[in-house]
């Protein structure tokens, strides 16, 4: 059977139902009884792991909603599947735990029948077979909508910076009072530019929480280990492919009456000018009243160091491969939410090992093929996010290629640095936390051993 590749080099490709007819006049005609189609086969997986960015109005640079929209891309789609780059997912599948709430990846019988469904002709099938077509927001829409959280109850939107077409990065970082005249917790967070062109022109968006913890009797050290992350601190970050932020039940973010949001806004020019860019955050609140038993945080913790004796900081070598590393020591007892890198355009990967106070050590998760173009979001399922005990040492080890060989170098003859313009390099992974006192910890190990089994995450 003619493979794909062999289908297109030089010929242009029609589908009509089950024979696919090549431009040298030559057919190929598909087992009906077992050739996937469009509407009964594909569709489902577009729908699933695809549609919410290949829409009208979506993100991306194309839409996938029907056959017709899809039919022109077809090279292009069985490409990237084939070569796990879309749907963006680069989790290493070979290192450390590998369930996640979130996973756009497909599995290998989803790639094979998107590439069978190609090497057969492409066929439509017939429209009956077709699922029903999903009910997105008007516009970008908000991804909790998507999940029927319904309209946020509270949104906090930065004041407008023009970004011309040509010019320096700019840093924006207006404050915006939330109005908030109670205390109230959150259950769920999300941020992301208010259009899609301003997503074009949009680095990354951070947004602060500043808030009188002590006022309120609250010890901002007692949820913090690292200087960016306090009750006052990270409160919530986008950049592209970034998810909402959905805490798990009995827990969230704590939001005082009187504060503020602290934005920042990386932008840079992309060859049109965009006025009045914008970020918004939106907040889904618990019930008044409601108020969950555990605190989460935001963490921002760098995998590199120049305060530890022989430590290297982030300083990269022209035409070098390097790599850099940290420790973080957990000062509570702690549940790891998700994994998140961050790195720039020499940024290769990053992982995340857990080191015991008995001595034992785990990796917890592994990216190997990081892509600058996805900052994506890894978010652990219940009964697979990692329970760590007080003391336990989080070892964050980056890689680096500043060579000609990595596609995505600007200039390889370069010293690079830590900076925060595109062509500088970061290193660091953004962990939402839950901490627990010592017999709310061990009642949560309990919890999860008697779901998953086993013995588990006990480590002490």
């Amino acid at each position: 059977m003619a493979t794909w590749k062999n289908l297109v080099a030089g010929s242009a490709v029609l589908a009509i139902g089950a024979v696919a007819f090549l431009s040298n006049g030559a057919t190929i005609h598909a087992d009906t009884a077992t050739t996937p189609t469009f509407t009964k086969d594909v569709m489902p997986i577009i729908q699933q792991k695809c549609e919410t960015c290949h829409r009208a109005e979506g993100m991306a640079p194309f839409s996938l909603s029907t056959y017709e929209d899809a039919r022109p891309y077809l090279r292009s789609i069985v490409q990237r599947v084939e070569s796990r780059q879309m749907p963006p997912w680069n989790i290493d599948k070979t290192v450390g735990i590998q369930s996640f709430k979130n996973d756009r990846s497909l599995s290998d019988d989803q790639i094979a029948t998107i590439v069978k469904w190609a090497n057969s002709g492409a066929p439509k099938g017939d429209m009956k077979d077709m699922p029903a077509a999903v009910k997105y927001p008007d516009g970008q829409g908000w991804e909790m909508e998507l999940k029927g959280w319904g309209k946020p109850d509270l949104v906090v939107t930065s004041t407008k910076w023009t970004v011309p077409a040509e010019g320096q990065d700019a840093w924006w970082r207006p404050v915006v009072d939330t109005g908030l005249t109670e205390e109230r917790w959150v259950r769920a967070i999300e941020i992301r530019p208010v259009t899609v062109p301003m997503r074009k022109v949009t680095h990354h968006a951070l947004a602060r929480l500043q808030q009188d913890e002590k006022a309120q009797g609250l010890d901002p050290a007692l949820f913090t280990n690292d200087p960016n992350v306090a009750g006052d601190g990270l409160f919530m970050e986008w950049a592209v492919g970034k998810n909402a932020d959905v805490m798990r039940p009995d827990s969230g973010r704590l939001m005082l009456p009187g504060s503020k949001i602290s934005f920042e806004m990386h932008y840079h020019s992309v060859g049109e000018e965009v006025k009045d860019a914008q970020v918004e955050l939106a907040v889904w609140f618990y019930p008044k009243g409601q108020e969950p038993k555990h605190r989460e945080v935001l963490a921002l913790f760098n995998a590199f160091s120049s305060s530890v004796p022989g430590a290297r900081g982030l300083d990269i070598a022209p035409n070098a491969i390097t790599t850099t590393e940290s420790f973080v020591p957990l000062r509570q007892n702690a549940r790891i939410e998700n994994f998140q890198v961050h790195e720039h355009l020499r940024g290769k990967g990053m992982s995340m090992e857990a080191l015991f106070p008995n001595g034992q050590r785990q990796m917890l998760s592994q990216v190997t093929d990081f892509n600058f173009n996805w900052m994506n979001m890894y978010i652990y399922s219940d009964d697979a996010a990692p329970l760590l005990p007080k003391g336990t040492i989080l070892h964050l080890v980056a890689w680096y290629d500043n060579t000609k060989n990595n596609k995505n170098n600007p200039d390889p003859d370069q010293w690079v640095g830590y900076g925060d313009r595109t062509v500088d390099e970061m290193g660091h992974a953004w962990l939402n936390i839950t901490y627990y006192n010592d017999e709310d910890f061990k009642a949560e190990q309990a919890k999860r051993a008697a779901a998953t089994g086993s013995s588990t995450q006990q480590q002490q």
